[in-house]
């Protein structure tokens, strides 16, 4: 049998290198982590403020109702401002929160055609995020489908001060069991808009050309 060139020095390598492994361990590198912030660590005045600063910076009207019997009241007001003369609501809206006027339809399976002629629809939210001013939806109590707010041309939306979390990392935490649910989530960061490589943003391309928030303080 003809030995390869080298062969006994890269044997006799390996045996040295492991020798010296042996004598000396080498301690593994600890793996960096990023200190990602987790929860914005402010007082509940300093996150709402915020979070109606971003939703103005959106365009988004801004209307406050004290507690679940001004909203609506509340709402019958800014609807009757925006000039909306027809209403979809989901058919589980709380009775409180149903604007007098215009008469609400509820939405027991309208076809698409219904939605898009109406000329708003009212829901509820799940969440708000207050740093990037951001309404999140995964259609719970009053939330209704996902067509029930993309179709309209106008939202109406409840949310809760209670509901509302400084940062994304606290809202993607509460979501997640939402999720593992299949819960379709939306996050609505003012009217919906896109824009080109000049940066002229059109809204109301894909979705509501104006959105609302009721904001609701008890």
């Amino acid at each position: 049998m003809v030995e390869k060139p080298g062969a006994r020095d890269v044997s006799g390598r390996d045996e040295i290198i492991a020798r010296i492994r042996e004598a000396v361990p080498v301690a593994a590198a600890a793996t960096p982590r990023a200190a990602y912030r987790r929860v914005w660590a402010a007082d509940r005045a300093e996150i709402i403020a915020r979070f109606v600063e971003r939703l103005s910076d959106y365009h988004v009207g801004v209307i406050r109702a004290r507690g679940d019997s001004e909203i609506g009241q509340v709402a019958t007001r800014q609807l009757a401002t925006r000039g909306i003369t027809s209403l979809v609501v989901p058919a589980d809206m709380p009775a409180s929160w149903r604007p007098s006027s215009p008469l609400p339809r509820e939405d027991t399976g309208l076809s698409l055609e219904d939605l898009n002629a109406a000329a708003g629809a009212m829901t509820g939210s799940f969440i708000g995020i207050a740093e990037t001013g951001t309404v999140v939806l995964d259609g719970g109590l009053g939330q209704g489908r996902r067509a029930l707010t993309l179709l309209p041309d106008y939202h109406l939306c409840v949310v809760r001060e209670s509901d509302v979390v400084g940062i994304v990392p606290e809202a993607i935490a509460a979501l997640q069991a939402r999720v593992m649910l299949g819960a379709p989530v939306t996050f609505l960061s003012g009217p919906s808009a896109t824009a080109d490589i000049e940066l002229d943003r059109v809204e109301g391309v894909h979705g509501p050309r104006t959105l609302d928030v009721i904001l609701v303080s008890k």
